[in-house]
């Protein structure tokens, strides 16, 4: 039984919370939350703590908080030599105060308030400084059966930046899809179904393989004719540097 203190009350903690709360090989010992109510309705009032001198021992403390306090909390924290990790893509495990064994649980997925989330396909990125951390580390992904990879600082960071690729700014590229949708009177929901083919595509295809589209091809009067439809400066823009991008790549890698 592997004893668990969450530090935060965020999106990424409360799955976090939910999903530990659910393994019969986690004792979920106690959560740490400023404001105890945005806890609450997860966990025994009893266990809910907002002052860092009565946090209990535990075999892995996880601060799960804002990129930008990892740094504040680990440092307020009133003990040493117990093995404290981060949840984050982007922040060093250097960035936790050495004072206590430092390590990485990363789960590498998009959360959102009260969307149910399933572990066992989310992918962890662990790191640990001591060989003895790590096993915990492993031993913690796989109770709530996530797949786990043991990932450096300096990769952990590059990958995120893949990530932003991959998530946020395609969902940036949606949202411009709807705009352009509803600027022409069209409803969004005609492509739902290429959306969810597209994202289908590279669980078998590589995405150099997969890509369709005008800029593969080379179609020029395609394209003009879109640049001419888009009346947003920003759109074409983005458009044309994507459009050369995917050129680039087909002409470089095919």
């Amino acid at each position: 039984m592997i004893k668990v203190t969450v530090i935060g009350s965020g999106n990424v903690a409360q799955h976090l919370i939910t999903a530990f709360l659910k393994s019969s090989e986690i004792e979920l010992s106690q959560v740490f939350s400023r404001e105890k109510e945005n806890v609450a309705h997860l966990i025994d009032a009893e266990k809910i703590t907002n002052d860092y001198r009565s946090l209990s021992e535990s075999d892995i403390y996880v601060i799960a908080v804002s990129d930008s306090a990892i740094a504040e909390v680990s440092s307020k924290l009133p003990f040493k030599n117990r093995f404290v990790v981060h949840t984050s893509g982007s922040v060093p495990l250097e960035d936790l105060d050495s004072k206590n064994k430092r390590g990485v649980f990363y789960p590498l997925q998009t959360f959102t308030k009260n969307k149910e989330v399933d572990f066992s396909i989310i992918p962890t990125c662990l790191e640990s400084e001591f060989d003895d951390d790590y096993t915990i580390l492993e031993n913690l992904a796989e109770a709530i059966k996530s797949r786990h990879y043991l990932i450096s600082s300096a990769q952990r960071k590059s990958l995120h930046v893949a990530a932003v690729f991959v998530n946020n700014f395609t969902n940036h590229l949606y949202q411009i899809g709807k705009d352009i949708c509803d600027e022409h009177q069209l409803p969004f929901e005609i492509l739902k179904p290429l959306i969810a083919e597209t994202a289908d595509k590279i669980q078998n295809l590589s995405p150099l393989e997969a890509q369709t589209g005008p800029a593969k091809r080379h179609d020029q009067n395609t394209i003009d004719r879109h640049l001419t439809l888009l009346t947003n400066q920003t759109q074409k823009e983005i458009y044309e540097i994507l459009t050369q991008s995917i050129q680039h790549s087909h002409v470089k890698k095919l």
